[in-house]
């Protein structure tokens, strides 16, 4: 079975966000795919990443987005929120950022376009450090408490959780 989208990692410094997004809708619009960043030090591993794609790309074939841009949604599912202002923090920025980079449908044409803005990374962005643990239960409203409940459960299968509900709190 042929996958519905594509995920990588890459190292990506910006210093026009403007300049860059357009640079970024031309090669989608070439390639004819939609292409997703998401900010790696936001996400709890590609476990979250895939469950926003996943449930974004759902959505958008139910007919039951929320936004109506197929990026945009992802972002609103990657932070389990219904606030764009607050999902727009899970995209890319200003500056050095780490991001994982979502390609619907797989492009190898996309890829290689891509790989004169980037540098793609094989690094391990699963490990979830105390700083980063801090910050995805503050973002995503996990008290100490439910964790505790949670047992051996990884933060990240919180996380997961938060952006399933965004599903039922439409």
């Amino acid at each position: 079975m042929q996958e519905l989208y594509e995920i990588c990692q890459a190292v990506i410094h910006i210093h026009d966000l403007p300049a860059f997004f357009s640079r970024i809708k031309a090669i989608a619009r070439d390639a004819g795919v939609h292409i997703i960043f998401l900010d790696a030090d936001r996400m709890a591993g590609a476990a979250h990443v895939r469950a926003a794609l996943s449930h974004a790309l759902r959505a958008e074939r139910a007919g039951k987005m929320i936004s109506r841009s197929v990026e945009m949604e992802v972002l609103l599912y990657a932070g389990g929120t219904r606030q764009v202002q607050n999902a727009t923090t899970f995209g890319i920025h200003p500056g050095l950022n780490r991001s994982y980079v979502c390609i619907y449908p797989p492009s190898p044409g996309a890829l290689d376009a891509l790989s004169g803005l980037l540098s793609w990374t094989n690094d391990d962005w699963e490990e979830i450090s105390p700083g980063k643990a801090s910050l995805l239960m503050e973002i995503f409203g996990i008290t100490d408490r439910e964790r505790a409940a949670a047992g051996k459960a990884p933060l990240s299968d919180l996380v997961i959780e938060r952006v399933a509900l965004l599903d039922i709190n439409r």
